[in-house]
């Protein structure tokens, strides 16, 4: 005899399961990984002010997650602070689509890295699976031009991973919580960023 199907039970049971696989990615962020955010977040706060730029890409959700961190920068993550230079090179539709017609979709950030950065500046570079020829092509140039290169991965070994200066991989089986264990990483890296700051300040005014 057949066994009626509780759809709305295996919804749940999907639904607990990714949840589960969330808390589990972020609990590995959190005992591995919050040193190499808290390194980054007092770099941009050395880096920044000074007069330098973060410049940030990813494609797809990835894209989205990268506007969010540079969002933050230039306007403002918790309390009120001076705006600081942060550019997301996929949100520039006019330069990313000539790009893409006139040298190839491998070049839309490369090229962009090229124009915008500077010795010395950061690139940071999102890619749920960490094999996107674009972003590859940019850490390339990004390292040739004396750019420091960062990234935020899927799970290692990967090619993006490997091409960078340092990165967060994170070892996740779905794009999803990848991605959603990433804008974790985006929030924890602006809370460093803002808390280097305000050492930096205190020490300039004692």
């Amino acid at each position: 005899m057949a066994t009626e199907f509780d759809e709305s039970a295996y919804d749940r049971a999907r639904a607990s399961a990714h949840c589960r696989a969330v808390e589990n990615a972020v609990d590995r962020l959190r005992s591995d990984q919050l040193p190499l955010l808290t390194r980054w977040g007092e770099a941009l706060a050395g880096l920044l002010p000074a007069g330098g730029r973060l410049l940030a890409a990813g494609n797809g959700g990835s894209a989205a997650q990268a506007q969010h961190l540079t969002a933050e920068l230039v306007g403002r993550y918790a309390g009120d602070r001076p705006a600081f230079s942060a550019i997301s090179l996929h949100a520039e539709t006019s330069s990313l689509t000539a790009i893409g017609n006139d040298y190839g979709f491998d070049q839309v950030f490369a090229r962009q890295v090229e124009a915008h950065g500077r010795p010395g500046d950061v690139l940071l570079l999102l890619s749920t699976s960490g094999h996107s020829r674009n972003l590859l092509a940019a850490a390339d140039l990004g390292r040739a031009t004396g750019l420091g290169v960062w990234a935020m991965t899927g799970p290692p070994p990967n090619p993006l991973a490997q091409r960078v200066d340092e990165a967060l991989a994170v070892p996740a089986a779905q794009a999803a919580t990848v991605q959603e264990v990433h804008l974790v990483a985006v929030h924890v890296l602006c809370e460093a960023f803002d808390a280097a700051l305000q050492r930096r300040e205190a020490v300039r005014r004692s």
